[in-house]
């Protein structure tokens, strides 16, 4: 069913197999994926492309400035017919959910996706209402721009699993996307290879690969690491440990083995720690060299 879901998107956006890989893993860990990336590099295409594929409801929501808590979550209508109130459920009542252009919105609006994110619910006029159990959101950003944007909070930073950053492709790889666009949009032939049981059934195995102990002190040592380092401004929270773990599990899902090695944990531990660690100084790269030193001076687990 892995190599299914990964061929299918390799399929769709070419060139980024490790990037398709890694979402695949956040998926089967039940998290949360937001990429950043310059326009046109295929991460909305990549979104779709994962609710086709696993034959999920899909959902979309274009975040603009004037954007409102409630064109997400939903509210209460008056219906004029009857003289009273209806609820009327949004567009996070989804299975796969992109949350486009995330930062255009205000930080009201962005908030309005903490609760579903952390809690799989959303709180309606006093009443709780839960999501699906396949609840995924999928949102974007574009890191160029700084006019009519919105950062997103350090808190929301955390409820995302991990950060991805598709890139530009190379020559021949964007040589082969314009020759596949020639009879229309490869996403529009892609068809589902899995089901949404069938993710669910993949994460009860995720949760069941085995994680020696000594890699479990390994990940929060480079967690904890993050705490004493004298650049960072803001470090890791707990939720970092929990997550890198837990696409520890998927990436050795992914590799078809039943337990953790140190590997697994190295490879997701950029797109884990990256950004929820926050540098003193504002220059680019600044986390990513402080998390590059942290990775080298750990011990690794024998």
């Amino acid at each position: 069913m892995v190599k299914k879901l990964v061929d299918a998107l390799d399929s769709v956006l070419l060139g980024k197999h490790d990037s398709v890989e890694l979402l695949v893993m956040a998926l089967l860990a039940d998290g949360h994926v937001l990429i950043e990336d310059v326009p046109g590099t295929g991460k909305t295409t990549l979104a779709k492309a994962l609710a086709a594929a696993v034959g999920a409801d899909f959902a979309r929501i274009q975040f603009t400035p004037d954007l409102l808590p409630a064109d997400v979550t939903g509210g209460a209508v008056f219906k004029a017919n009857t003289g009273e109130f209806e609820i009327r459920k949004g567009p996070v009542f989804t299975q796969v959910l992109l949350a486009d252009e995330i930062n255009r919105a205000s930080p009201r609006t962005q908030s309005a996706l903490l609760e579903a994110m952390e809690e799989r619910q959303v709180s309606l006029e006093g009443e709780r209402h839960a999501l699906p159990e396949l609840f995924m959101v999928l949102a974007t950003e574009n890191p160029v721009e700084f006019h009519g944007v919105f950062p997103l909070p350090e808190a929301q930073m955390d409820r995302f699993m991990i950060r991805l950053s598709l890139g530009y492709p190379t020559a021949e790889t964007e040589l082969d996307i314009v020759r596949s666009h020639r009879a229309g949009r490869p996403l529009a032939k892609l068809g589902a290879v899995t089901s949404p049981e069938g993710v669910l059934e993949a994460r009860t195995c995720v949760r069941e690969i085995h994680v020696d102990e000594s890699l479990e002190r390994y990940a929060v040592s480079l967690v904890q690491a993050t705490r004493g380092d004298a650049g960072v401004r803001l470090a890791a929270s707990p939720r970092a440990g929990i997550n890198l773990l837990a696409m520890a599990r998927a990436c050795a899902y992914v590799a078809g083995r039943d337990f953790v090695n140190p590997d697994d944990i190295q490879r997701v531990f950029y797109p884990v720690m990256e950004h929820r660690v926050f540098a003193k100084e504002s220059a680019p790269g600044a986390s990513h060299a402080i998390l590059s030193g942290i990775l080298s001076q750990t011990s690794i687990p024998r």
